[in-house]
């Protein structure tokens, strides 16, 4: 009856059952917290005073839309399209169309990994590259669940293994530092990213399985107003697709300068407005199309966020992990892999591995010292633990970011078409091969 267990088991069967993810993280949150021995009204204000953490990316996600609409007005995004459009049209034979499907995919992977390590701007680049690009997939016919698993790949694969960037922040400054904080104090930071490789090399099995065996086959979406490409160049504006590159690129800069999506949202689409690309009169309405696209996963995140506080408060992370370690004796290799599926349990609700590091390195750290596990295996074990939340949780911003993109036609489905098959690409390799590395280093 552990709390914890409970609430992430009843969300996920909600998420399962198409209820509404927001209906599902509050329910189970409150479920969690009458599981723990909360009263109502103490699991209510605890859900409550969560919510706040999630107001920031909820409204980096609006602003974000706003964004992403205002580049759409502008052409930029057609003329981008046209040109995979024409390379489509001018070589007609199934050997091209695949040869430019896989150019597709691997684009895609090179700047997904780079908005982690290289211009970390994160999730922030998907409502504004992805939704003019589902014309391009439409006529490739690409399944979006692959396209999901991609984006996700490069989403959480990069900070895994490479220091630099949101990976530095990982690697460093959260798990390194939370391993030297609860005793592992002989471990540099050298070491952290090769005992992470092993992991990694899980989440590069289930990218190429996804991609060569569960969606190699052609699959076809309704042509809307965001899949329809026009493909007459004389109707696009040049100068509103150098404002559009003006803006982009200042969007970018600002958001790396601030720290701040919001700031580099708001800045992007003031250059939009000033540029005449939007009139004055015409931003409100934006502004709306964009809230609109965008709404629902500001909505998860906040949820999400009072999910956390609750599943904190009640203590079941900690009596989870105490019944672990005390019912599975000296099986060293039972304990990886219960290690592995309890950080699955946590990470899932929570939805963030960089959130989850703290909470577990307190417990596995020492767990991991009694059972006997190498500092390289300890690192392994608890990396592992906290990126199975990322790789495949309703409420993590690695999978709402590529659902944002990839819904923007109201053609893909959160849970099935972007949790389900990352969770089944991402999270099983991962715990397998987190498991083999706890075993072998």
């Amino acid at each position: 009856m552990n709390p914890v267990v409970i609430s992430v088991c009843v969300m996920l069967a909600l998420a399962l059952m198409r209820v509404n993810v927001v209906v599902a993280l509050t329910f189970s949150a409150i479920v969690g917290g009458l599981v723990s021995g909360m009263e109502l009204n103490q699991a209510v204000a605890a859900f409550e005073s969560g919510l706040g953490g999630g107001a920031t990316i909820a409204l980096s996600y609006a602003m974000l839309g706003t964004f992403a609409v205002a580049i759409s007005r502008s052409g930029i995004t057609d003329l981008l399209a046209n040109s995979v459009i024409k390379r489509i049209h001018g070589k007609e034979n199934a050997a091209a169309s695949t040869g430019l499907k896989y150019a597709v995919l691997v684009a895609l992977v090179l700047v997904t990994m780079s908005s982690q390590n290289v211009i970390p701007v994160h999730i922030a680049f998907i409502p504004i590259l992805i939704p003019p690009l589902l014309g391009v997939f439409a006529k490739l016919n690409l399944d979006r669940r692959m396209i999901a698993c991609v984006l996700t790949f490069g989403l959480v694969t990069p900070y895994m293994v490479l220091p630099i960037g949101f990976g530095g922040i990982f690697l460093n400054n959260i798990l390194l530092k939370n391993l030297h904080d609860n005793g592992l104090d002989n471990v540099v930071a050298s070491q952290v990213p090769v005992a992470m490789l092993l992991p990694a090399a899980g989440m590069i099995f289930g990218l190429l399985t996804a991609i060569f065996f569960s969606y190699r086959k052609p699959r076809q979406y309704k042509e809307t107003e965001l899949t329809h490409v026009e493909e007459d160049p004389k109707q696009i504006n040049k100068k509103n697709v150098l404002v559009a590159a003006v803006g982009i690129v200042a969007a970018l800069s600002v958001q790396l300068s601030t720290g701040s999506m919001i700031i580099g949202g708001l800045a992007g689409f003031m250059v939009f407005t000033f540029g005449g690309v939007i009139a004055w009169k015409e931003t409100h309405d934006v502004f709306t199309k964009g809230v609109h696209m965008m709404a629902m996963i500001g909505f998860i995140m906040i949820a999400a966020a009072g999910f956390a506080a609750v599943m904190k408060q009640t203590g079941g992370v900690e009596s989870l992990v105490e019944a672990l370690s005390t019912s599975i004796g000296d099986n060293k290799p039972m304990a990886a892999l219960l290690m592995l599926v309890v950080g699955l349990l946590v990470t899932m609700g929570i939805g963030s591995s960089f959130s989850t590091i703290p909470i577990l390195a307190t417990i596995y750290v020492p767990l991991a010292a009694a059972f006997g596990f190498s500092p390289m295996a300890t690192i392994a074990l608890v990396g592992t633990a906290a990126a199975l939340g990322d790789a495949g949780s309703p409420a993590s911003d690695s999978t709402l970011g590529p659902t944002s993109g990839l819904n923007a036609d109201g053609q893909h489905e959160h849970i099935w078409e972007t949790v389900v098959p990352t969770f089944i690409h991402y999270n099983i390799p991962l715990i397998v091969f987190g498991w083999i590395a706890a075993m072998v280093l």
